[in-house]
């Protein structure tokens, strides 16, 4: 962002007087920066409002934000003009280089008759599925928000050799305002909806590949080894009983995966994590977008509260409630957070709350020894 020097108040004041009724006026003091907030009643249309004033607040040097502020808005003049950088093309593609890596060192052990080998084609399989669905992920994000006008970084993968998956995942950076909450609805929900898309056939392949074991014979043949075993969700189970006819685990059986639908599995996870409605995930957004900012604020409380209890459920969710109680206390930052979504982008964030029905994971990962 390029700060410029403070017109009068009176200024931008005569521009903001022309949609809204103002009741207050505020100074605050971020750093060097005076913010003038204007506090009041828009005369019509929140959308149109903005329309009006934003590009002759811009020709003053200042970014317009219109926020909700109790049962009023507030009409924010954020000194400078926001002039995003240029994203490191080579950081994502190292990232991205070294997240092949270490996807394929973790799909590519296998036990064969009771000794740990590296299988390549696993690995490569593994490696390419799990990193087409997030990488599907991101570029959904990123095209829309791109379509949208809206300034985001490359995706950025991110290498984790330690893990179960060989990756924590990946995300986009968004370098400016959201323009209002249909955008920031249409550019978070993109991502879940195209990983879902390769996530979901990919799963299927790899179940048809997988096989299903006795547990008791498996416990008899590998006393010693250690394994995990991956959590259902609605979704997931339904696949299975679609490949295998049955509902499983079950009858002392269970699915062994294979690679593929390994990465099948973790895509669905990814997916259930990013759609928990708080905070800056997708699943916050989408709630942001639809509830607005008062609302979402207390659902991150609530929602963080519901993680802590499920960790006792998973251990891993004690440190999801401690992210969302910190990071859901960051305000999405839109142009216009004040028009409310309508019509059919209410049934799409509505959508949102469905697949999140349908992929979460209540235990992700139980591990023990067959």
């Amino acid at each position: 962002m390029n700060p410029s020097h403070n017109p009068p108040i009176a200024a931008l004041r005569m521009i903001a007087v022309e949609v809204m009724s103002i009741e207050d006026v505020q100074l605050d003091q971020r750093g060097d920066l005076v913010v003038p907030r204007f506090i009041g009643h828009l005369h019509g249309d929140a959308q149109h409002a903005y329309d009006q004033v934003a590009p002759r607040f811009a020709a003053l040097g200042h970014t317009a934000l219109l926020q909700q502020q109790g049962q009023g808005v507030a009409l924010e003049a954020l000194p400078g003009l926001f002039a995003p950088q240029p994203s490191r093309l080579w950081l994502a593609l190292l990232l991205f280089a070294l997240t092949i890596a270490t996807t394929m060192q973790v799909g590519g052990f296998e036990l064969l008759d009771g000794q740990v080998i590296f299988n390549w084609t696993h690995a490569m399989a593994y490696s390419a599925a799990l990193l087409g669905i997030l990488l599907a992920h991101e570029l959904g994000h990123y095209i829309v928000a791109r379509r949208a006008g809206v300034a985001v970084s490359y995706p950025f993968f991110i290498p984790f050799p330690a893990g179960i998956l060989g990756t924590m995942g990946a995300f986009i950076s968004i370098k400016e305002p959201v323009p209002n909450r249909r955008v920031l609805l249409a550019i978070a929900i993109a991502g879940p909806l195209a990983g879902l898309v390769v996530t979901i056939p990919v799963l299927l392949i790899g179940l048809s590949l997988s096989e299903v074991h006795n547990l008791a014979a498996m416990r008899a043949a590998m006393p010693d080894q250690a394994y995990f075993t991956e959590g259902n969700s609605l979704l997931y189970a339904a696949l299975k009983l679609l490949v295998f006819g049955r509902m499983l685990p079950g009858g002392g059986e269970d699915v062994f995966l294979h690679p593929v639908a390994m990465a099948g599995w973790a895509g669905l996870l990814v997916t259930g994590l990013n759609l928990i409605p708080a905070g800056q995930l997708d699943g916050g957004h989408i709630f942001f977008a639809l509830f607005g900012p008062r609302i979402a604020q207390i659902a991150n409380m609530v929602i963080a509260v519901l993680l802590l209890a499920m960790g006792f459920l998973w251990s891993g969710w004690f440190l999801w409630a401690i992210l969302v109680a910190i990071l859901g206390r960051t305000r999405t930052p839109l142009r216009n957070e004040v028009s409310p979504l309508e019509g059919s982008w209410r049934m799409l964030a509505v959508l949102g709350f469905v697949v999140f029905v349908l992929v979460f994971i209540p235990v992700p990962i139980t591990i023990g020894t067959p």
